[in-house]
């Protein structure tokens, strides 16, 4: 019962991957997505009007324009004056303490009673006009305000600017206004500022509830449109007047929609629009692309790339950030094309496309741009394997993005000076930063397992330090792993599957005979057979560690889980034939212990992998044959390659007879030209001396 629930939920697991993806992928791009209400409509300023009629079907203003209106409003702020309180209680507290303490110090200091009386006299007339901090003065200059309004008695009266005085004005006044009787020396012995305290105190509250009442009291509006009123006609050029009207009635739409139904049917929308199209992707991906629908990193790879495209685009739209014609959009078939191929990039390409477009101002000339930058993307980048395909590939994006820019403006506006140029600035640069998917490759790579052309021509490379110490320490493999690898390389390509990769794979499938290179007949030249020393069974185990120890050195040196597999998979779970058929001449009628002759395995699972068996034997076994004529080739190619067939090595490989077929005539073509019959040169005959 708990094996049969094992497998349930096993058989369960793949589905619920697929669903939490669908689901974490619709949420995402729909979270971000702008929900205020939209007009229907999209128009510019001095461009027709494209669709039918247009009749107001309700009251509304035509209100101002943004620019009328700051400049309006600044206007008015010009006139407005503060609020500020007069304390009368700090004019009393002032001018009591200066009577005291002219009783107890400044009699010393003044030379006469005619000092104090002007003192008193100039203070009150000072505190009478008012005075008003440092701080308060100098914003008010900054803000152009020639007076302000003075509450005294829950009154309020205008007073100019001009005539309050600051502490520091009124200090100097104290000292100057009659400096003919009063000499400022002695007046300055008395510490005037002690008795200088503003007693205009700033009235935030009412100034605010002032100024909102006044910008309240502003008309908004310059007219009012009524119900059944036309506005526009189809193919009407659309001015400044038309074109104001027109935003007054987007205004006042998004006024009347904003209730929490509204919100929640956009939301809905949105939802429904976008899990449809990513549906009808993963339907897509069932149907033509199984192997990609069945693998969890493909999936994360592409759905990835949606939910960044569509969240960067919602956010630019949201937050009136610079065109999103800036983003390099057709970065995203290339990473896909790739990794993967060319109806898949294409198809992740046109579901993201459209996603994005729901929240853009003019969807349709959006898609129209970047579709045919997406399919010129892919078309150019067939198969990445240098760096100078993606400047290729930029420059190819650019000129599309123009061509098709130009020809859209070209039949929507016939007036080369109204052309809108700051767009071809941002196609430009879009096309310009596609080419950072060259490092994004290695991120994505890194990311979710996967390997390019780039990166499988980069360990092709002999200099390679694994390779080249293959070469030093085993000389005879890497020989015969170069052979194998131009097997496999054409192999591969004639029957449509990856011969870069087979090519890298078979390159590197015999690493672990580094470890022990004597024991391998290639790289033996004629010395002794260390095998001589050890039973079969110790001999077969020798031969197996090589795949072990290959896979030890490949995690050591980083090399991707694509090229390992190559290494475990490239004898499958066959057995070490000689070793095991020796045993069993020398012990007739016994059976040895299987394991002990066996490789660990798997079989070969993909076309790539089954090939490089395939190469691998028949290279190997070509080095016995007595003599190399077209019947003998033929006849062991077949015999190899027939027996691997009939021992199932292939059967979880999607691999047909037909491409069988054709493997076979690949490698029979290769090595009769491999081992074709040279000319033996003649010798220079020597006349004779008579």
């Amino acid at each position: 019962m708990t094996q049969n629930n094992g497998k349930t939920n096993t058989k369960w697991r793949p589905f619920v991957h697929r669903l939490l993806i669908f689901i974490c992928t619709v949420s995402l791009i729909v979270y971000f997505m702008p929900r205020d209400v939209k007009f229907n409509y999209q128009f510019d300023l001095d461009k027709p009007w494209k669709y039918g009629q247009l009749i107001a079907t309700f009251d509304f203003p035509i209100y101002k324009p943004d620019d009328v209106v700051k400049h309006e409003q600044d206007s008015l702020l010009a006139q407005f004056m503060p609020y500020y309180r007069l304390d009368k209680e700090v004019v009393t507290s002032e001018l009591d303490q200066f009577r005291s303490e002219y009783q107890s110090s400044l009699r010393e200091i003044l030379p006469n009673q005619g000092y104090y009386n002007y003192l008193l006299r100039t203070l009150t007339e000072i505190y009478n006009a008012g005075i008003i901090s440092n701080e308060n003065l100098a914003q008010l200059k900054t803000d152009n305000t020639n007076g302000i309004m003075v509450i005294d008695n829950k009154l309020a009266n205008q007073k100019n600017l001009d005539k309050v005085f600051s502490i520091r004005d009124a200090y100097t006044y104290l000292l100057t206004a009659d400096s003919a009787h009063y000499q400022p020396d002695f007046l300055r012995r008395c510490s005037l500022n002690d008795f200088l305290t503003p007693n205009l105190i700033y009235d935030e509250e009412r100034t605010n509830t002032a100024r909102e009442d006044l910008l309240n009291s502003y008309s908004w509006a310059t007219g009012l449109v009524q119900s059944g009123e036309k506005i526009v006609e189809r193919g009407e050029i659309i001015d400044s007047k038309i074109y104001n009207i027109l935003e007054s009635l987007r205004k006042e739409s998004i006024n009347r929609s904003e209730s929490k139904n509204e919100k929640m049917l956009m939301l809905a929308g949105q939802l429904l629009f976008t899990a449809i199209f990513i549906g009808l992707f993963f339907l897509y991906l069932e149907i033509y692309r199984k192997e990609c629908f069945n693998d969890r990193r493909s999936l994360l790879m592409m759905f990835t790339q949606m939910v960044i495209f569509c969240v960067v685009t919602e956010l630019f739209v949201s937050s009136n950030l610079l065109s999103v014609y800036i983003l390099p959009y057709a970065m995203m078939p290339i990473i896909v094309r790739t990794f993967l191929d060319s109806r898949t990039a294409f198809m992740s390409f046109a579901v993201t496309i459209l996603i994005c477009s729901i929240s853009l101002r003019y969807p349709h000339e959006f898609i129209l741009l970047q579709l045919p930058a997406g399919l010129i993307a892919i078309y150019t980048l067939k198969e990445l394997s240098q760096r100078s395909q993606i400047f290729r590939t930029s420059l190819m994006i650019v000129i599309v993005y123009v061509a098709v820019f130009l020809a859209f403006e070209m039949f929507t506006e016939t007036d080369f000076s109204k052309m809108d140029r700051s767009s071809f600035i941002y196609l430009i640069i879009s096309g310009v930063l596609t080419l950072f998917a060259y490092p994004l490759l290695l991120l994505f790579e890194k990311a979710f397992g996967y390997t390019s052309n780039v990166t499988l021509i980069e360990l092709s490379n002999t200099n390679t330090l694994l390779l080249r110490r293959l070469s030093e320490l085993a000389p005879g493999t890497f020989q015969h792993s170069m052979q194998v690898s131009n097997l496999v390389f054409d192999a591969a390509t004639s029957i449509g599957a990856n011969g870069q990769l087979a090519r890298t794979g078979a390159l590197y499938h015999d690493i672990g005979k580094m470890e022990n290179p004597a024991f391998f007949t290639e790289n033996q030249g004629g010395a002794t057979n260390p095998h001589n020393m050890l039973n079969y069974e110790q001999s077969a185990q020798v031969v197996i560690n090589h795949v072990l120890d290959g896979l030890k050195l490949a995690e050591k040196h980083n090399l991707p889980k694509v090229i390992r597999e190559f290494i475990s998979t490239h004898h499958g779970a066959g057995q070490t034939k000689y070793f095991y058929i020796s045993w069993k001449n020398e012990h007739p009628g016994e059976e040895p212990d299987k394991q002990l002759f066996s490789y660990p395995g798997p079989n070969p699972h993909t076309a790539e992998q089954a090939i490089l068996m395939m190469a691998d034997a028949v290279e190997a076994a070509s080095r016995s044959l007595k003599e190399y004529t077209e019947e003998s080739i033929n006849q062991l190619v077949d015999k190899i390659i027939d027996s691997q067939v009939a021992e199932g090595y292939f059967n979880n490989c999607p691999i047909t007879f037909k491409d069988i077929q054709k493997v076979k005539n690949v490698f029979k073509s290769k090595l009769k030209s491999m081992y074709h019959p040279r000319i033996s040169y003649p010798e220079l005959k020597t006349a004779n001396k008579t």
